[in-house]
C-alpha cells in the first residue's frame, strides 16, 4: 500500500451524518490525547494529514481518511474530564453509533499511553471490544518517553492489567524512533489484501 497517498475524506459530529458504509473500516480509539492523530500521521508519512492538539478533547468528531480501499475512521478520544456533561455524552453517542453499527470493521487499534497503567475508560472499552467480537489491537504510545526499566516494569504490569493480555496483539508506538509504525503498516495491508481476496 502506498501509505502516503492516504487522503481526509471528512469530519462528522452526529452518527447520522456519517457516510454510508462502502468499504472495510480501520477504526482507531483511545483516551484524549493518547496520540491517534499522531499515529496516523506517522503511519501515513504525513505532517498534519490529522490535526494534532496540545489540547485534549480536541477531535470531538468522528473523522475518516481513505487509502485505496480502506476506509481509516479516527475516533474522539474518551475520558477527558474538563468538558460538559452534555458533550461527553454526544462523544459517547459517537463512539458507541459507530461501533454498534453494521458497518464493516475489521479491526479497532486502541491506544494507550505506555506510561500509565489503563484507565477505567480504557478497561472499559477493552471490556466493551471483546463482548462486542470487535478484533483490536492495542498500540502503546509514547514509548520512548521511558528508559529501558521503568518500560519493562510497565510491560509486565499491563500483563496484569489488561484483561485476555497473552491473547492481545500489542504494539508499542513511538513517534520519535518510530518504533512500532511497520508493524502496524503490516497488520493494514494484510486486512486489506485479505479483503481484495474476497471481493
Amino acid at each position: 500500500m502506498q501509505f502516503q497517498n492516504a487522503e481526509f475524506v471528512g469530519a462528522y459530529g452526529s452518527f447520522p451524518q456519517l457516510p454510508p458504509c462502502s468499504r472495510m473500516e480501520i477504526a482507531f480509539a483511545g483516551r484524549s490525547n493518547v496520540g491517534k492523530s499522531t499515529l496516523i500521521n506517522k503511519l501515513f508519512n504525513r505532517k498534519s494529514l490529522a490535526r494534532v492538539s496540545a489540547v485534549p478533547g480536541k477531535t470531538a468528531t468522528i473523522n475518516f481518511y481513505r487509502l485505496e480501499g480502506v476506509h481509516f475512521v479516527d475516533l474522539p478520544g474518551y475520558g477527558y474530564a474538563k468538558v460538559a456533561k452534555s458533550e461527553k455524552e454526544r462523544w459517547a453517542g459517537l463512539i458507541e453509533g459507530y461501533l454498534n453499527s453494521e458497518r464493516d470493521i475489521r479491526l479497532v487499534f486502541l491506544l494507550i499511553d505506555m506510561r500509565h497503567a489503563p484507565s477505567a475508560d480504557d478497561l472499559h472499552m477493552i471490556s466493551y471490544l471483546v463482548e462486542a467480537e470487535l478484533p483490536f489491537v492495542i498500540i502503546l504510545t509514547k514509548a520512548d518517553k521511558l528508559k529501558n526499566m521503568a518500560r519493562q516494569a510497565r510491560m509486565e504490569a499491563f500483563a496484569e492489567e489488561i484483561p485476555y493480555y497473552s491473547e492481545l496483539t500489542v504494539i508499542p508506538f513511538s513517534a520519535q524512533t518510530r518504533e512500532g509504525v511497520e508493524q502496524v503498516r503490516q497488520i493494514i495491508t494484510e486486512l486489506a489484501e485479505e479483503d481484495k481476496e474476497e471481493a
